[in-house]
């Protein structure tokens, strides 16, 4: 999808500070943190959000969490962290591709306001 700016990034036509990439997920800081560690987690095939997910997209999903630990590790969160992926516009989704928000390095509550 041309248009959508987290496979532009992934092609590597747009530009990222990335945590870690292969060959089926990106790994990159967001641009606008809410967390001193904050990075986001894309597939690289194109799903809008988890809403859209099907048979076809559980293996690239799984890989995500299966890298997502060794990710915390390397940013040093000690297994102290949170995952989170908004779907839709009204819980906050922003880009029409599937991602998670890996998000750490302070306390967080369960405050959702």
């Amino acid at each position: 999808m041309t248009d959508c700016i987290f496979c532009r990034i992934a092609e590597g036509v747009l530009p990222s500070k990335k945590v870690y990439e292969d060959d089926r997920m990106l790994a990159f800081w967001d641009l606008n943190p809410k967390c001193p560690v904050h990075v986001l987690l894309i597939p690289k095939a194109h799903v809008d959000s988890l809403a859209a997910v099907g048979e076809g997209h559980t293996a690239d999903i799984a890989h995500i969490f299966a890298k997502l630990p060794a990710i915390a590790d390397s940013l040093g969160l000690g297994g102290q962290f949170r995952v989170v992926s908004n779907c839709g516009e009204s819980a906050g989704q922003t880009v029409k591709h599937l991602h998670f928000h890996l998000l750490g390095g302070r306390e967080m509550g369960l405050d959702l306001g």
